[in-house]
């Protein structure tokens, strides 16, 4: 059956709504009930771990039967399984729900499976509505629920001819305050920040988050990666959170643990080494890579080696946006063969 325009408002209504949630060990999710007619009965959004899912808050704002041969417009597959919430997709039968439009399916080999357990019950089901968008906003939990690890995004800035540094190794600034600014926004939105001992030992950064000369309200934990000592008084024992330290080449096991301590979403921010070493171990869902328009020659690269002996092994990427940061550019980028990314 076609989707119909109301039904396509009613998505985008859901995914704006969907955002409203926290991101967290659950994914946004945002859910619309609308009427034969196409009139909004009721909006709900998933509020955090423990609380109604998107489906049932809508629900819960309507009186007993109000939803009775109503349509759902959901930007996940309903929910087919007992955890600290009954399944949503029983709710929708047992409230009269006759059809529900999603976005994405549900990865979870628990939770998954609401749309077939829909069909079952007489309910029309649609799926794929809107998808990319709402991968979107919630890729860090596809992947954690993927791979079972978090969503990582590798970032560096480098000048025009692909250098992270001068000769001296002066590297303040590449970029620009509007890039600069851009980093730190999107250091915010995520759970842990990483450096490597070598960028602690020769930048001491603060690794916090910050609009202007404020905090943002949510920060990073800060993570720091090798086997040199870090300095009692380094800056990163200054942080609103107390660091991660690491003594080892294990990335796996790092992120291991970090997706252990309920981290989802890890930001790498230290150097040509870290980095190259998180690309070449395959560890890496996004590239950010901020690109001033300065030449510094040298042999000072924002990658080193990433296991690419020969051109048919470059890792090919494809890029997803290019932004205009004043005078620089950003390019968001992620591996053409992802599968944290659906």
């Amino acid at each position: 059956m076609a989707v119909h325009e109301t039904e396509r408002r009613a998505m985008a209504r859901a995914l704006e709504i969907a955002a409203f949630g926290p991101r967290g060990v659950n994914p946004q999710v945002g859910a619309v009930i609308i009427s034969p007619t196409g009139e909004i009965l009721a909006e709900g959004w998933h509020q955090g771990a423990g609380t109604a899912h998107a489906e049932v808050d809508a629900l819960s704002k309507l009186a007993p039967g109000a939803a009775r041969g109503a349509t759902a417009v959901v930007t996940l597959e309903p929910c087919n399984h007992t955890g600290r919430t009954g399944p949503c997709a029983l709710a929708l039968v047992e409230a009269g729900v006759s059809r529900v439009v999603y976005a994405l399916d549900d990865p979870g080999a628990v939770s998954g499976g609401g749309a077939d357990r829909l069909r079952s019950a007489g309910v029309e089901v649609e799926g794929g509505i809107a998808a990319e968008a709402v991968r979107a906003l919630i890729e860090d939990w596809l992947t954690a629920q993927r791979l079972g690890r978090p969503h990582i995004t590798v970032k560096w800035a480098q000048s025009l001819d692909g250098r992270a540094a001068a000769h001296d190794g002066t590297s303040q600034w590449i970029t620009g305050p509007a890039a600069r600014a851009d980093v730190h926004r999107r250091r915010a939105a995520a759970d842990a920040i990483v450096v490597g001992t070598g960028t602690i030992l020769a930048d001491d950064p603060s690794l916090t988050a910050r609009d202007g000369e404020a905090l943002y309200a949510h920060q990073p934990v800060p993570v720091v990666i090798g086997s040199r000592q870090t300095p009692s008084d380094a800056a990163i024992h200054r942080h609103p959170h107390d660091p991660l330290f690491y003594s080892t080449r294990d990335l796996h096991a790092v992120i291991a643990d970090l997706h252990g301590r309920g981290i989802q979403r890890v930001f790498i921010e230290g150097g040509p080494t870290l980095a190259s070493a998180f690309i070449a171990a395959g560890l890496g869902d996004q590239i950010l890579a901020y690109i001033a328009p300065v030449l510094l020659g040298g042999d000072r690269l924002a990658l080193t080696d990433i296991g690419t002996a020969t051109i048919a092994d470059a890792r090919r990427l494809t890029i997803e946006e290019w932004v205009p940061l004043g005078p620089d550019m950003l390019a968001i980028a992620r591996p053409q063969r992802n599968e944290g990314v659906r």
